[in-house]
């Protein structure tokens, strides 16, 4: 029989989902900027560089930037936003009490493009259709409390 989240974490469980929402987006956004960035590095052999010589934003030849690479910003910025998406991942997994494998599936979208949008919409709905059921079953009728 599979765990289902206490009646205690169901307020929890709705700002965990609207959390991992955010981080799988802003997550799927930086990893399909980095993918991005790394055709534009190892497929043609250019950086993008920020307030160089060359102007406010333009690409560079590879390893030759000399103002701020954002190419390496880039680079850094989905690494820690997918710790972010990492931590909202545990966070509404643990709450939901899934098997181990949904948590692995679920972290694979961070590094799979295009899989965190199609995820954060499958657990969207899965989550509050269970929400919307757990709620609906937890209201008594107006009959049973008249009687």
């Amino acid at each position: 029989m599979p765990l289902e989240p206490r009646e205690s974490d169901l307020p929890r469980v709705r700002g965990a989902l609207r959390f991992y929402t955010v981080a799988s987006i802003i997550t799927g956004v930086m990893l399909l900027l980095l993918c991005l960035e790394m055709i534009v590095k190892y497929g043609l052999g250019y950086e993008l560089e920020l307030a160089g010589p060359y102007g406010f934003l333009a690409f560079v030849p590879r390893e030759t930037a000399v103002a701020v690479n954002l190419s390496t910003g880039i680079l850094i910025a989905h690494g820690w936003f997918y710790v972010v998406y990492l931590f909202s991942d545990f966070r509404l997994w643990s709450l939901m009490r899934w098997p181990f494998w949904k948590f692995l599936l679920i972290a694979a979208g961070g590094i799979v493009p295009l899989l965190s949008f199609f995820l954060e919409a499958r657990i969207g709905r899965e989550v509050t259709s269970y929400l919307e059921r757990r709620s609906a079953a937890s209201t008594p009728s107006v009959e049973a409390t008249t009687a």
